[in-house]
């Protein structure tokens, strides 16, 4: 009985063993994470926070200027970025409210108001849903609730996105794909 419980001991040691060692091989041989992974902020307001009435549009109590916005970690190798801003509440339907692409590679930010006045040189703003060129700020129908303004910035691998002024938001995801690298988000909450 003394030799079957041996036994079983130095099975179940060898065993520990073999896990001890794999998991050390997993450890030493598993690559080291990134420096810093791509984020984007907005100094107006704190990711799925409320976005202020400022950066609204006037029909809902703002004065439509564009919101501002820093990033980080963007990738090797990012020869531009592209970005949107949109509501995919269902009442919404994937409204777009902004949308900026060729953002020259060096670029960390857009400040407040930049939309129409401030843009990087080489970057385009496409047509917004109110089919405007530009930023478009926040102005959910009243009584539909919170609305989430997802905004996204894309670190691309080309240094040209070649969309027309009035390219759709199908157009722009269609013109991005298979050249992003990396990409980023926060979200904005607004509701009348």
């Amino acid at each position: 009985m003394n030799c079957v419980n041996c036994l079983k001991e130095v099975q179940m040691n060898r065993i520990l063993t073999v896990a001890l060692f794999a998991a050390t091989i997993l450890l030493i041989t598993a690559p080291l994470p990134s420096a810093a992974a791509m984020q984007l902020l907005s100094p107006a307001f704190k990711d799925r926070g409320t976005i202020p009435n400022l950066y609204a549009r006037p029909a809902a109590g703002g004065h439509n200027i564009s919101i501002p916005l820093k990033w980080t970690g963007a990738p090797d190798g990012t020869k531009s970025f592209a970005l949107s801003i949109v509501d995919h509440h269902p009442v919404a339907g994937n409204w777009v409210h902004w949308m900026v692409i060729n953002i020259p590679p060096d670029a960390t930010s857009l400040p407040e108001g930049a939309s129409g006045k401030n843009i990087p040189p080489g970057a385009l703003e496409i047509r917004n849903s109110f089919g405007n060129a530009g930023y478009g700020g926040p102005q959910p129908p009243k009584g539909t609730g919170p609305h989430a303004y997802v905004i996204t910035i894309y670190a691309l691998k080309d240094t040209r996105l070649d969309l027309k002024p009035n390219a759709t938001l199908a157009d722009f995801q269609h013109a991005i794909e298979g050249k992003v690298i990396d990409e980023a988000s926060t979200t904005g909450f607004f509701e009348q």
